[in-house]
């Protein structure tokens, strides 16, 4: 099976066109042609059964057959992460926590960031890919990036953490961690964060949670969390 995104089908679609990339590589590259059925996605939970109507490589048509409603599990993760320094390790953490199951990403710029922005266009369409590699039918939310301070006073529903490498007490995550309970955790940058940050985290409700024995690069961490919470929802 291969799986297509169409943000802009809805359940009142019957007959759609792919755009010139899509219809190229549908009917070139996969060589197909009328009649071939195709699935595809919204983003939204959405699994469409369309049928090929006109085979054309620059504007393929289709007519949808079946849909179906895929539904979310009962918990929300939000991962709100430090972009890495090098552009492509961020994208790597965003392409294989698309694959496990992230509901939400916020990149957060810390006192000791390295990288302060992002290019939302092409992190979009890293989990674009992702979501339809794996064959998921949700697409992770891709919030702006925020700084600190704003991000954690801001409202946050469910179970809140802070991954940092300081000698504080702290539990194992997967044992803060309960199914179906939203959660936020919040991974630093290279340099991790800095004492006043952790403080404030604390101070808004944010507890210090540990990702294991070893010091892990920024990505690395965030998929650790990112795992960890999608096999305790997994039973």
């Amino acid at each position: 099976m291969q799986l297509f995104y169409n943000p802009r089908l809805d359940q009142s679609v019957s007959q759609f066109s792919f755009g010139p990339e899509e219809s190229k590589h549908i009917v070139k590259v996969l060589r197909k042609t009328v009649g071939d059925e195709l699935s595809i996605t919204n983003g939204e939970g959405y699994l469409f059964t369309a049928e090929i109507i006109q085979a054309d490589p620059k504007q393929c048509k289709a007519a949808i057959k079946d849909t179906q409603k895929k539904h979310r599990k009962m918990h929300w993760l939000h991962l709100a992460v430090a972009p890495t320094k090098t552009n492509d390790r961020f994208e790597w953490f965003l392409e294989k926590a698309t694959e496990i199951g992230v509901n939400e990403i916020t990149p957060v710029i810390c006192e000791r960031s390295e990288r302060r922005s992002i290019k939302p266009e092409r992190l979009e369409r890293v989990m674009q890919s992702a979501m339809k590699q794996s064959l998921r039918t949700y697409l992770p939310k891709l919030n702006p990036a925020i700084p600190f301070s704003e991000f954690i006073a801001k409202q946050h529903e469910g179970l809140c953490f802070i991954a940092h490498c300081e000698e504080d007490e702290k539990l194992d995550l997967r044992r803060r961690v309960a199914p179906d309970k939203d959660v936020t955790v919040l991974i630093g940058p290279e340099g991790d964060f800095s004492r006043q940050e952790i403080d404030l985290a604390y101070e808004n409700g944010f507890y210090p949670v540990s990702l294991g024995e070893h010091r892990l690069r920024t990505e690395t961490a965030a998929l650790v969390a990112c795992t960890t919470v999608s096999l305790v929802n997994s039973r």
